[in-house]
């Protein structure tokens, strides 16, 4: 009886393994890459909250990480919307698992300037509100082509007003460099847009040729400015492929 009811148990104890062992779910060692439009996918953070295990990419994107079937990976960086990955029993079994991020919509701040109320003709009484304002080189244009007298038909027999359009031209190109310059930092270029320094003034000028990213900074539009270059940049980078 006493043999019998050691055999009962051992049998008990025996069944009562295999299951534990059953439910028992290794963890496996997944290989990934992360990829992302125009931008870096180097040091993502990426966090097993599972089992509370994390690493980071490399700079092309790839990382190895342990995770088994129903682990949720997060993935998070700076500069991309944070993603959450449930790994399931088909992905486990890829030889690579490729995770697609997209970059955050950057809001640049405003800078001000002078918090006191500016001191203008205008707030003074001397001109209107609403009048057109004029640059230095317009101001030249307007006084040279203004009235139908002698000195209009001179300055247009002479070429000056032609001479002077263009000068109005290149001016507008300055202020939208000037206004590009301010926006981004050199690494934005270089890191982000993956222009290489040398090539950074070239693709200022090559950016406020677009007339639609020139109106978008004209009009302070931070949104479509952000769009934009990043798609400009695109263009700039295969052009300077091709060159080479």
């Amino acid at each position: 009886m006493l043999v019998r009811n050691k055999i009962t148990l051992l049998f008990i104890v025996l069944f009562y393994s295999q299951i534990t062992l059953g439910q028992t779910v290794i963890d496996k060692k997944i290989k990934g890459q992360i990829v992302a439009d125009s931008t870096t996918v180097d040091r993502i953070n990426i966090f097993n909250s599972s089992n509370e295990k994390s690493t980071v990419s490399d700079q092309n994107g790839f990382f190895v990480l342990s995770a088994k079937e129903g682990d949720i990976l997060v993935f998070s960086a700076v500069h991309l919307e944070t993603i959450r990955k449930k790994i399931s029993k088909e992905e486990l079994l890829l030889e690579l698992l490729k995770i697609k991020m997209v970059p955050k919509s950057i809001v640049l701040k405003e800078v001000i300037v002078n918090e006191h109320p500016e001191i203008t003709a205008e707030n003074l009484g001397i001109i209107p509100y609403g009048q057109k304002k004029y640059t230095p080189a317009e101001r030249k244009l307007y006084t040279a082509t203004s009235g139908n007298g002698i000195d209009g038909l001179l300055n247009t027999i002479s070429g000056r007003k032609a001479m002077l359009k263009k000068e109005i031209v290149v001016e507008k190109k300055e202020q939208l460099l000037v206004r590009i310059e301010n926006l981004f930092e050199d690494k934005y270029y270089t890191e982000t847009l993956k222009i290489p320094f040398d090539y950074i003034r070239g693709f200022q000028y090559f950016a406020i040729e677009d007339a639609s990213f020139a109106a978008a900074l004209l009009s302070k539009n931070k949104t479509m400015v952000m769009f934009l270059i990043v798609k400009l940049a695109e263009k700039y980078n295969q052009i300077i492929t091709n060159e080479n």
